[in-house]
């Protein structure tokens, strides 16, 4: 093959250094054969390379990584992903396919690799680590030490994925333990997952080997876990926010701190990723080598990445920003390859062949009442789950309940819904609760995208709007969709129930209409609804939560 070179001129930002200063970065092959700094003034007459010859205006810096994210709460495969995220300057993740291994298991983790293969970016991957999070829900597979063994022994594989079962942690469960050990005796990192624990149980826990944390509710408890030597990650996520609770910190701590989005929606991905937290960090007066730090130095470090840091010899892997205040990025390198620029992407939507197991039959409204009997009430009043905003937490209210005929119902006027959980993987109950918050005034809501089993989680102010959304999904195999009395709309996801395989602006064209419908018209005051509502059966956070066998108290990790 005949050698390819090329190299590009403007203000090249070494963040280790803490240095900007004019320089030429030339590539030979997909790789940088050397660094050279420039004089002060770059002009047209500056010597390169026999190649093609790039100037800028912009600041040359290494490319972005989301240090953790679940690709599928995107709704769009791997290739897809990267379609949009080159865009903003994220040249690669740290991806947990905990999602996918959930509903198809092994097949699953092999789909995201391989998908994600397919295109110039440099996604990596974890062994999920809690498949099913909890054997209080029904899941579509499970995987046990002996898979997860398997898995990180793929060179795919660069870490054991988030260790949300923090209680089989601090009691040493057998299984837990395997997990764990296999991680570090193949040299790879544990990612944690321990909101709220804090002294002592977070020392335990942090002992056994775990890494990382991006469940941190409050600046206290990131203090404290990184007094015990763990990384702690800034989240901002369509839904799950800790940026303004944990961004004073980076003044100090930033050599063990790193940005992720965990979840995010399309719609959300088009409008900008990482470059919009160090943009708000930035703001914020957090000085800007640290916040390139975070977002593009630490997790290749931490977690020993095939990614580039702007070194002779390394993969070419960077961007050029218009400034470093606003992170607008003009143009995004990945092994050597122009992959975007001025806000287009060169990847290319390629056709896929879903996997997915959803065997769940069609529902009637009638098998949503609820008699009083059969939920649980104290004093006259019924638990209820309040939904917040930015937040994975929910808080457990008791209120009375609104009964007709004999039958609980949604009380619409003082916003107490009924909200409902479909087991997708085979025909079963009905599991209902009631959720404050999400303020609909009509119609119902419902999706497939519900953490971590993936079962179909639905709202709605009646039984019958209730049965329409969920039936809209179970004909798609997967989706998201909302309806009232004029009005039914759905995004399908086939892949998995998750994601889907078509262009990923049309998807996030898609689902921004139905976001769109659900605040509009249907009255949601929520910011990200959806999310919000993928979230209401996940039961690893506390306090209050609703899977297909029941309504279930975190604090006490028991159904009531």
């Amino acid at each position: 093959m005949p050698t390819h070179s090329f190299s590009i001129t403007g203000n090249l930002v070494d963040i280790p250094k803490k240095e900007i200063y004019p320089a030429e970065v030339v590539v030979t092959d997909g790789k940088i054969t050397s660094v050279n700094r420039l004089p002060l003034t770059v002009d047209s007459e500056t010597p390169s390379v026999n190649g093609e010859r790039v100037t800028v205006n912009g600041f040359i810096l290494p490319g972005f990584i989301d240090s953790h994210v679940h690709i599928e709460s995107s709704m769009l495969v791997p290739t897809e992903f990267a379609k949009i995220a080159v865009v903003h300057g994220t040249v690669g993740t740290i991806s947990d396919p905990h999602e996918i291994a959930n509903v198809c298991g092994m097949e699953g983790v092999e789909f995201m690799i391989e998908n994600g293969k397919q295109v110039n970016f440099k996604f990596n991957f974890g062994a999920p680590s809690c498949v099913p999070a909890t054997i209080f829900e029904t899941a579509g597979a499970a995987l046990d030490s002996a898979q997860v063994r398997q898995l990180l022994g793929k060179p795919e594989i660069k870490y054991l994925s988030e260790m949300m079962n923090f209680p089989g942690v601090l009691f040493k469960d057998e299984e837990v333990m395997k997990k764990i050990a296999a991680a570090h005796e193949l040299g790879k990192p544990v990612d944690g997952h321990a909101p709220g624990l804090m002294g002592e149980t977070a020392k335990q826990y942090i002992d056994a080997g775990i890494s990382t944390d991006h469940e941190c509710f409050t600046a206290e408890e990131a203090l404290d876990k990184l007094g015990y030597g763990m990384k702690i990650l800034i989240r901002e996520g369509s839904a799950a926010k800790n940026f303004e609770a944990l961004i004073g910190l980076m003044h100090d701590y930033s050599d063990n701190m790193m940005f992720c989005s965990d979840d995010k929606h399309p719609d959300s991905l088009v409008e900008g990723h990482l470059n919009q937290i160090c943009a708000r960090a930035v703001a914020k007066g957090i000085d800007v080598f640290k916040v390139l730090q975070a977002a593009c130095i630490n997790p290749v470090e931490h977690y020993k990445l095939d990614v580039g840091l702007l070194k002779e010899g390394d993969y070419a892997d960077f961007i050029v920003a218009d400034d470093l205040v606003n992170f607008n990025i003009s143009k995004t390198y990945i092994n050597g390859e122009l992959v975007a620029a001025d806000g287009k992407s060169f990847i290319t939507t390629l056709p896929c062949t879903p996997i997915n197991k959803f065997e769940c039959d069609l529902i009637t409204a009638d098998q949503l009442a609820l008699a009083v009997e059969a939920y649980p009430s104290e004093d006259g009043k019924i638990p209820v789950i309040e939904a917040l905003e930015g937040q994975l937490i929910t808080n457990k209210l008791l209120l009375a309940p609104t009964i007709v005929d004999g039958k609980m119902v949604s009380n619409v006027e003082d916003d107490i819904l009924k909200m409902v959980v479909v087991n997708r993987y085979h025909n079963a109950p009905i599991a209902t609760a009631f959720i404050k918050n999400f303020n609909l005034k009509k119609g119902a809501l419902a999706s497939s995208v519900a953490h971590d089993s993936h079962n179909i989680v639905a709202v709605g102010v009646d039984d019958e709007s209730l049965a329409a959304a969920i039936n809209m999904v179970i004909k798609e195999k997967g989706g998201v969709s909302a309806v009232d009395a004029s009005k039914e709309l759905v995004l399908g996801l086939p892949v998995a129930g998750l994601m889907s395989a078509d262009d990923g602006y049309k998807v996030a064209e898609t689902y921004t209409a139905i976001d769109k419908f659900v605040k509009e018209t249907l009255g949601s005051t929520l910011a990200a609804p959806f999310m919000t509502l993928s979230f209401m059966a996940l039961l690893v956070i506390p306090h209050l939560k609703l899977s297909d066998k029941g309504l279930f108290d975190g604090d006490k990790f028991a159904f009531l």
